[in-house]
């Protein structure tokens, strides 16, 4: 039966029993997209006993209607254009270009801000779960996971309390991952429908739940 979920730290704890199998495991590390991936992933990687990073990835948002998704730009200087969309709103090449360099620039100065002087966790040979509040079109996945695969993870799995299920469909046949979701509704509308509280997380929120989290797992592995 779908459910609204209370609030992300409600949707990470029924999405972590979903991941159970990677309980414990050396092999395995979560990857939060911020900012509202952060508190999910958070209940996720301390179920698990996991270690916890953020992988940055901007929503390339249409001139004067920033929540519809142009594409996305991640890490690693990533960028995933949806040409139909691009086509349809036309928009010039120059728009497109500026949007990109200011998102790039929010990108760059988000990175600085959460991780500081350390260094990103090194993914190379391991299990990856990426971790989002929900997913829609699924383009800043798209752009994570074609980021993510370029620092030779062994294995990548997207996870998400809530996913449209077209979405989740074309992230396990087109972009090649293996995609966990607590509920797949049909229709989905979007995402924060699923959620009782939606309320933005703030980049101290994210911060705190990423210092809570390296003192946990270093704790765990002591």
């Amino acid at each position: 039966m779908l459910k609204r979920f209370e609030d992300r730290r409600e949707a990470g704890i029924m999405l972590a029993k979903k991941l159970i199998g990677f309980a414990g495991r050396r092999d395995v590390v979560v990857l939060a997209l911020p900012r509202g991936g952060v508190p999910v992933a958070f209940e996720v990687a301390m179920a698990l006993h996991v270690p916890m990073d953020v992988f940055v990835v901007r929503k390339l948002g249409a001139p004067g209607h920033e929540e519809f998704a142009l594409g996305s730009i991640a890490s690693g200087g990533v960028c995933v254009i949806d040409d139909a969309s691009v086509r349809a709103l036309q928009v010039p090449k120059t728009v497109l270009d500026q949007i990109i360099t200011r998102e790039r620039q929010e990108l760059e100065r988000r990175e600085r801000l959460y991780r500081g002087n350390r260094q990103q966790l090194d993914v190379g040979g391991k299990s990856v779960i990426i971790v989002d509040d929900g997913l829609a079109t699924g383009l800043t996945m798209r752009a994570a996971v074609t980021a993510i695969k370029k620092l030779d993870p062994r294995e990548i799995i997207v996870a998400v309390p809530v996913c449209a299920p077209i979405t989740c469909d074309e992230l396990q046949e087109h972009v090649g991952t293996w995609c966990v979701c607590v509920q797949s509704p049909e229709p989905f509308y979007a995402v924060g429908v699923w959620y009782k509280n939606f309320e933005q997380t703030s980049d101290e929120e994210v911060q705190s739940l990423l210092a809570r989290a390296g003192a946990s797992v270093r704790g765990h592995y002591v």
